[in-house]
């Protein structure tokens, strides 16, 4: 936490160890477990990913389903609902989740009380709110292809700023049907594309590996611009 923060801005030392000072549980999730659901109130903790992928979700009255969000190591999975009284949205682990479950009134306090860290915190939750919608823009007016190439761009580029092993390729976490709820489309579609994609020479895959065999390619096809990621906010700045 202390390493995510300090991408976001300067901290002292002094910050580093209000933040060491968090009572705090190690929790892990397995995969699909609810850990946020919505119409709950707040939870008395806020958990912080160590390892593994979750995702936010709202579902419709007759149960389809839109992923909103994908979240990786280094990201908190409820920032975003420190200071709300209620969930507005479910949050699902995506694969195994470890997470750390800081105490949501003690984080609540280091925020106030410290205005670096409340600072980064700020900027944490802006980046998001920047990513979301990107997201909108991307269902609601790309086509299928970009749609896809988006996301898969977007997921390897998060995931080499986390600190990923990615340079040869990735290991996408969401399956075919969840990749549709992303991209608000059908699994048999996402599947008829991304074979498209693949007989065009501009990305390879094995089974979930993803590599991309030309990027500037599958960027161009996704519409894909990382400003919207605001990785100068991130020290160091990831170049393409």
């Amino acid at each position: 936490m202390i390493r995510k923060l300090g991408t976001r801005t300067t901290l002292s030392e002094s910050d580093h160890r209000a933040i060491r000072g968090l009572p705090y549980l190690l929790r892990t999730y397995h995969a699909a477990a609810y850990a946020v659901r919505e119409g709950e109130p707040p939870r008395r903790h806020c958990d912080f990913i160590q390892t593994g992928f979750a995702y936010r979700q709202k579902l419709t009255a007759n149960g389809a389903r839109q992923i909103v969000s994908i979240h990786l190591q280094g990201d908190f999975i409820d920032l975003q609902s420190l200071f709300l009284n209620i969930a507005d949205h479910n949050v699902q682990a995506l694969t195994e989740l470890k997470v750390v479950a800081i105490e949501r009134e003690a984080l609540q306090a280091l925020a106030l009380d410290r205005p670096a860290v409340g600072r980064a915190m700020w900027i944490d939750a802006l980046v998001d709110s920047s990513i979301y919608r990107e997201w909108v823009m991307n269902v609601g007016r790309r086509d299928a292809r970009a749609r896809i190439a988006h996301v898969l761009c977007e997921v390897w580029l998060r995931m080499k700023a986390a600190g990923y092993p990615v340079e040869d390729g990735f290991e996408l976490p969401l399956t075919q049907e969840q990749l549709a709820d992303v991209v608000g489309l059908t699994p048999v579609h996402v599947n008829r594309t991304l074979k498209a994609l693949q007989k065009e020479g501009v990305v390879h895959r094995n089974r979930r590996y993803v590599s991309f065999s030309d990027w500037d390619a599958m960027a161009g096809i996704g519409d894909f611009n990382a400003l919207y990621l605001h990785l100068d906010q991130s020290q160091p700045a990831i170049h393409l």
